[in-house]
């Protein structure tokens, strides 16, 4: 490696960072590179968090520690490539290495990605064995599977869990570092009766895994912290490494702060960057705790760096967005500010209902294209991946092309398309397509029977009494029956909407033997039959809801290559470390936002709180939060199709309300229909409540 001393460019490669972040690449780094104490960078959201770490990394080598010698630990391969990247261009400038390549970092990785390595080079001395294997998700969850039906577990006269369900179970008590009983409590509150038969899956899957040398995901982090409970090894370990660096501290669980405590129980040589307002994914295991305990967790109380300077919102979206988070019970205290001046302010925008908000929301991304926005620099963000439906239908009537993140979009989703082939089926008997996929839904009809039935079905002049007269196997019979009636109503005695009624009622015993996040999907159906009331005929809704096949589904979507430009669809979850020129936030109303099924704790609330914190702060130019004023209830328990009111977010006080500009209603959405005169006025907590019993 050339001297850095010997570099003309050497006494300059810091000069283009603010002083926070300075202080934070330059601290306690000695003489050689020696490690100094512990350090916690709490980076604001686009306070330069990635070039910050990146320069910590370089200027470790730069000093003289050994590369050979430094872990750096992030949450994605991507991440971990991006981050070696930057280094190395840090690097190759400051040495003036011309075309040479810069130094490496063999121990750039995520943590099951290290785990694994350090598992192969020293797994023999906790017992494991040198050949074995590691299984991913998708193989986890069919051993998973196989052990669950070895057990008797799949013949239960109840709905035991499915297997991807007992994966999910199991992942969260190891990562979360949990009793199995505050885990089923806590997150999986359906399961648990069957407590006591999971407890016995769990062993006899781990004892499978054993028996066959075998390692999941989860291992990788279980085993690495077993390595780290032997003195000896947790020495050599720790002992092998100068520098530990960990981005996205906030988004550890608790096993993975375990390893690092292992690693480094001193604090010596170790680097935490994240930042505790962006702390959202509880629901992985992931716990702020992490990083508000941090400091205290050494002999010597780490050193907190705190970086403020903003460079990605102007000041009036961070004004709003720091008075957000600054009602949190505990957090770093922290005020973001920026030398992007501007006169525009982030909006509170009231609009009639969901259909409105589509509309005005879609005018807004039409006419911002017009003065020079991109679609892709815009994006519209939800908390739930449900909350887009009638905005997707609404660009897709406008043909304004979209791209989503997070969640299967709305008409993809299996429960949404089920019913809508159900309706499909019904107003073409003779579509070979929805009527496979229909008929496969009655337990003990394969695709063999269903081909007969079509088959018979296409042959007849009358294609309903083909279906009425089909005998289908003695394993079907009893649930046939439902099917065949259901159908005939469908085809003799049409009634719009109370057809899409027919059909979820039919389709609900389904959803609950078909899947075990049945509540949740069952708000969608609520969702379809809301948008269905909106259309004159089945012939017109069906019609209009027959868009082009998407490219994706996942939050890895792909781009629309018909398309030069398209729109972001994202759940906030999604959206974390992204940013937009202008972001549009949709039902910012208590029940939504936050969610009412993250209200049960005061923790799950102040996660909902930073939900909306992250979602604001992706914004550059324009922040725009959207209030649905209604909201259309279909056929709720005793009291019929009505509207009922909703309530802006809880974390929108009239104090923060004044930082927004406020936006009222477009004359044309008035035209919305009025709520029902007999309708109480509710908020869409209580009415989301009621979904669920």
């Amino acid at each position: 490696m050339s001297d850095p001393s010997a570099s003309p460019a050497r006494a300059d490669y810091l000069a283009d960072l603010n002083p926070s972040q300075r202080e934070a690449v330059e601290h306690g780094v000695g003489e050689g590179g020696r490690p100094g104490g512990p350090l916690l960078v709490i980076a604001g959201a686009g306070s330069g968090k990635t070039n910050t770490l990146a320069h910590r990394v370089a200027h470790l080598v730069l000093k003289g520690a050994d590369p050979q010698r430094i872990m750096l630990l992030t949450f994605s391969r991507r991440a971990a490539a991006e981050m070696e990247r930057r280094v190395g261009r840090v690097l190759q400038k400051v040495l003036a290495l011309g075309t040479s390549h810069p130094p490496t970092l063999p121990w750039t990785g995520t943590f099951h990605g290290i785990g694994a390595r350090l598992l192969r080079e020293h797994g023999d001395r906790i017992g494991l064995a040198e050949d074995f294997t590691i299984h991913d998700r998708g193989d986890s969850e069919d051993l998973m599977g196989i052990v669950r039906h070895e057990l008797g577990l799949s013949s239960t006269e109840s709905r035991f869990p499915l297997k991807s369900t007992c994966l999910a179970i199991y992942s969260r008590v190891v990562n979360g570092c949990q009793p199995l009983d505050q885990v089923l409590r806590a997150a999986f509150p359906w399961c648990a009766a069957w407590e006591a038969q999971l407890k016995r899956l769990f062993g006899a899957y781990v004892a499978a895994k054993q028996a066959q040398h075998l390692l999941d995901y989860d291992d990788l982090l279980l085993y690495w912290e077993g390595m780290l409970r032997d003195p000896a090894l947790a020495a050599e370990l720790g002992a092998r490494f100068d520098h530990v660096l960990v981005d996205e501290y906030q988004d550890t669980n608790r096993l993975q702060a375990a390893i690092l405590l292992g690693m480094k129980p001193d604090g010596s040589g170790l680097t935490v960057v994240g930042d505790d307002a962006q702390s959202i994914y509880s629901f992985r295991a992931a716990t702020v705790r992490n990083i508000l305990d941090f400091p205290g967790q050494f002999p010597k109380p780490a050193r907190v760096v705190t970086l403020e300077r903003n460079y990605r919102s102007t000041q009036p979206i961070l004004d709003a967005s720091n008075a957000v988070i600054g009602e949190s019970a505990e957090r770093y205290a922290k005020e973001l500010w920026t030398d992007r001046e501007s006169s525009r302010r982030p909006a509170l925008v009231t609009v009639s209902d969901e259909a409105g908000q589509a509309r005005w929301v879609a005018d807004n991304v039409l006419r911002n294209r017009e003065e020079g926005l991109t679609l892709k620099s815009q994006a519209v963000l939800f908390r739930s991946a449900s909350h887009s439906a009638p905005l997707e239908l609404e660009l897709a009537r406008r043909n304004i092309p979209f791209v989503k993140y997070g969640g299967l979009k709305f008409l993809e989703a299996s429960h949404i398309k089920d019913v809508l082939s159900v309706l499909r089926w019904a107003q073409n008997p003779r579509g070979r397509l929805a009527g496979f996929r229909v008929a496969q839904l009655v337990p003990g009809i394969g695709p063999a029977t269903a081909g007969r039935l079509l088959d018979a079905m296409a042959a007849c002049p009358r294609p309903l009494s083909a279906l009425l007269e089909f005998v289908p196997p003695s394993a079907a019979r009893s649930e046939w029956a439902g099917l065949a009636e259901a159908y005939r109503t469908l085809c003799e005695n049409a009634r719009w909407p109370a057809d899409v009624e027919l059909a979820v009622r039919w389709y609900l015993p389904h959803l609950e033997r078909l899947h075990d996040d049945a509540a949740a999907r069952r708000a969608d159906l609520d969702q379809l039959a809301r948008i269905a009331a909106g259309y004159g005929s089945r012939e017109q809704f069906l019609a209009e809801l027959t868009l082009d096949p998407p490219d994706a589904t996942s939050a890895e979507s792909g781009v629309p290559l018909r398309d030069e430009d398209y729109l972001i669809l994202s759940t906030i979850h999604s959206a974390k470390g992204q940013e937009w020129k202008a972001v549009y936030v949709l039902n910012v109303v208590d029940g939504c936002i936050p969610s009412d099924m993250s209200t049960g704790t005061a923790a799950e609330i102040e996660e909902e709180r930073r939900l909306l914190y992250v979602a604001m702060t992706r914004a550059r130019d324009r922040l725009h939060l959207i209030v649905p004023q209604r909201f259309y209830v279909h056929q709720q328990t005793g009291l019929g199709d009505r509207h009922v009111y909703a309530a802006r977010s809880r974390f929108l006080t009239d104090r923060i309300a004044t930082l927004f500009d406020r936006l009222p209603t477009p004359p044309q959405q008035a035209a919305t229909p009025a709520p029902h005169p007999a309708a109480p006025r509710v908020d869409v907590a209580a009415l989301l409540r009621n979904l669920w019993k």
